[in-house]
């Protein structure tokens, strides 16, 4: 059988690191207030000539390195994000010009929070069809830029960063690699999340308009089912994961998840402390940082999970 086996992973964080006190001195709020509702304390904001397609680069230039592969062997380039450089033509393209790759696909993918999961899900069909033979799948945003910085329900929650990582297409005996997706969306419920700008509304991005409360409780409810879901239309049970990387938005959503599932806390990956929500990059970060700390070792189930604005949501199964 052929499956899409993950190669390598990296990241890139800009320099720049915002704390909790540094927002509070502009807004009405408190690092005590910011870390008690969303366990953040900190957040990396790009610099003002920093692209979203510079993140992505440094971070698939670091992916491909730990893979051991060369650019050249990439076919296929996706990069998730609601933060593109350009209107057109895509972030793909533009990482895929500055990493000098010259043939295969190259698109985006906006899912929002849910993105990274949409991009391997995609990845993974193309894959196995034989469409291409080796994928770099980003994740990458410079998410700073759609907020707006006077408003206290949204500006400490976000921060700017990318992540990737190398799936190979590649036979093997036993499944391994990515192992089985569930993707969901419901446009009904768009207004819960958006950004009041576009280029067809308005020719403006817009900043984030958000309903925190309703957001959680969807959350946290949509995440949890996809997850039973997924797993109930496999063989592996919850007990046989190792490892719950879920999109870092929230640490009370993420806990809140645990609780429902009755996982334990102690085998899910929280980074959001560090990174705050940084969209569709959050997953790929949280995957980093793990196997980076040997958390992450082969052979073991991970299980991803998200929900973006759309809304969207789903999860992906994964063996290392």
């Amino acid at each position: 059988m052929l499956y899409s086996i993950l190669k390598g992973a990296g990241k890139y964080l800009p320099q720049r690191i915002v704390t909790n006190a540094e927002i509070s001195r502009t807004l009405d709020t408190s690092d005590e207030w910011i870390q008690r509702r969303t366990g953040i304390k900190q957040r990396h904001i790009a610099a003002q000539d920093e692209y979203t397609s510079d993140l992505a680069v440094r971070a698939a230039q670091q992916a491909l390195q730990s893979a051991g592969i060369s650019s050249d062997a990439i076919d296929l380039v996706l990069v998730a994000t609601v933060s593109p450089d350009r209107t057109f033509p895509s972030t793909a393209a533009l990482v895929q010009g500055k990493l000098s790759i010259s043939r295969g696909m190259a698109f985006d993918i906006n899912a929002v929070c849910s993105g990274f999961l949409y991009a391997v899900t995609i990845a993974d069909a193309l894959l196995k069809q034989r469409q291409a033979t080796c994928a770099l799948v980003i994740g990458a945003e410079t998410f700073s830029r759609l907020l707006n910085w006077s408003d206290r329900t949204t500006a400490p929650l976000f921060g700017d960063g990318a992540g990737a990582i190398v799936l190979k297409a590649e036979d093997h005996e036993t499944p391994t690699g990515v192992l089985s997706s569930l993707l969901c969306a419901d446009g009904r419920q768009w207004e819960l999340l958006y950004t009041d700008g576009g280029p067809s509304l308005n020719q403006k991005a817009g900043v984030t308009r958000m309903q925190g409360r309703e957001i959680f409780r969807q959350a946290v409810e949509k995440m949890s089912v996809s997850i039973q879901d997924l797993v109930a239309q496999t063989k592996i049970s919850l007990k046989d994961i190792a490892w719950l990387i879920p999109h870092q938005a929230n640490a009370r959503i993420i806990e809140a998840v645990a609780e429902r599932l009755s996982f334990p806390i102690e085998r899910v990956l929280i980074t959001v402390d560090r990174h705050a929500n940084t969209s569709a990059a959050s997953i790929p970060l949280a995957v980093v940082d793990s196997l980076a700390s040997g958390r992450l070792v082969p052979g073991q189930y991970v299980l991803y999970t998200a929900i973006g604005a759309g809304l969207t949501w789903g999860a992906v199964l994964m063996r290392l």
